[in-house]
């Protein structure tokens, strides 16, 4: 008898967890960036080759900030957290504005900076770069 108390114990166990699961929500993915170029309209052309290193910074720029101009030595995204945010290729001085919820495919090799407006900006990046290579120069 013990035997068969057990037996329907733990079928109404599982049961239970077969009812619960059934009723968690599902999923979801969303696809934020995927982008063969930057977002100046320049393809990626390679990785470096070597040993892979992904980083994933946060960074808050203060409001009215001119970042210095600097260039990334592998492709990188950033998404856009808070506030606003204003890239400028040097080259040529072709301009893009971000908001937050934006998401940014990063120019490879390209002098450039961002300029923050009234509110501070927080982005997180990441970065696809390989071991002892500086994330930006």
């Amino acid at each position: 008898m013990r035997i068969f108390e057990i037996t329907v114990l733990a079928f109404m166990l599982l049961q239970q967890g077969n009812a619960v699961a059934k009723h968690q929500p599902a999923i979801q993915s969303e696809t934020l960036l995927q982008s063969r170029s930057s977002w100046d309209g320049q393809p990626y052309v390679a990785y470096p080759a070597s040993r892979p290193e992904l980083s994933v910074l946060k960074i808050t720029i203060p409001p009215h900030t001119q970042l210095k101009w600097h260039t990334h030595p592998m492709p990188n995204a950033a998404y856009i957290l808070s506030g606003e945010l204003t890239l400028e290729r040097k080259e040529d001085g072709k301009k893009q504005h971000f908001t937050a919820g934006q998401v940014v495919a990063e120019m490879v090799d390209a002098l450039h900076r961002g300029v923050t407006g009234k509110a501070p900006v927080t982005l997180i990046v990441f970065y696809a770069g390989i071991e002892g290579v500086p994330l930006s120069k």
